[in-house]
């Protein structure tokens, strides 16, 4: 029944979204706490370039991004990444346009957990002495972090089936490979059901284990 799978390696384009996935969800973690941090701040020009960043990404569609990534910073502008190869070119690009996108969605989910923090702390650290950058990364966000895990696993499943979208700049992952047998091959329903079957195993566990996690580090409140 499967024997059309022969000759294709559905592991490695499996892997390589796995790969885009992770790597795209550390910067869009570091990115997008920062712009969290950004949008809580004192200073009139960093809350607007945040605000200004998230509203603008988030109501532009992934596909332009990613396609903006390929055609505007690496065709127009030269960029790279200190890639020499063009499937190497592709991937670093995908995982850019992806932490970018994805960043502006961790940083509405840090946001909305900054603010279940009480005020009444950030005030304390303030009259102790504290600096704000000192008071957001000693106090506010630990606990904000604990309190929006949930969400954040909502961001990595979406992430990780919006990694389908770099097939559209050549990235050899699982959406493309899937494309290339659904042209090759006469099994359309077995091979859709196969892949879907993968993202299902990529992304299940990942729910399970960070909605338990999110109910063990809870803040009691």
């Amino acid at each position: 029944m499967f024997d059309f799978l022969e000759g294709y390696d559905v592991l490695g384009a499996f892997w390589m979204t796995v790969k885009l996935t992770a790597l795209s969800a550390v910067g869009s973690l570091i990115w997008g706490t920062l712009l969290a941090g950004m949008r809580v701040s004192p200073v009139p020009l960093m809350r607007g370039f945040g605000t200004a960043y998230v509203n603008i990404v988030r109501n532009i569609p992934l596909t332009v991004i990613i396609l903006f990534s390929s055609l505007g910073l690496a065709d127009v502008f030269g960029m790279t990444l200190g890639a020499e190869d063009f499937k190497v070119q592709g991937f670093r690009l995908a995982v850019l346009g992806l932490a970018g996108y994805t960043a502006a969605f961790v940083c509405e989910a840090i946001r909305s957990g900054i603010n279940t923090v009480p005020m009444g702390q950030a005030e304390a650290a303030r009259a102790i002495g504290l600096s704000f950058t000192q008071t957001l990364t000693l106090i506010v966000l630990p606990q904000a972090f604990r309190s929006v895990i949930g969400p954040l696993a909502n961001v990595l499943i979406a992430l990780t089936k919006n990694t389908t979208v770099a097939a559209a700049i050549g990235v050899a992952e699982a959406a493309y490979l899937m494309k290339t047998m659904i042209e090759n091959e006469a099994q359309t329903l077995l091979i859709g059901a196969v892949f879907a079957f993968g993202f299902v195993v990529l992304t299940l566990p990942t729910g399970l284990i960070l909605g338990w996690l999110s109910k063990r580090l809870a803040v009691k409140r």
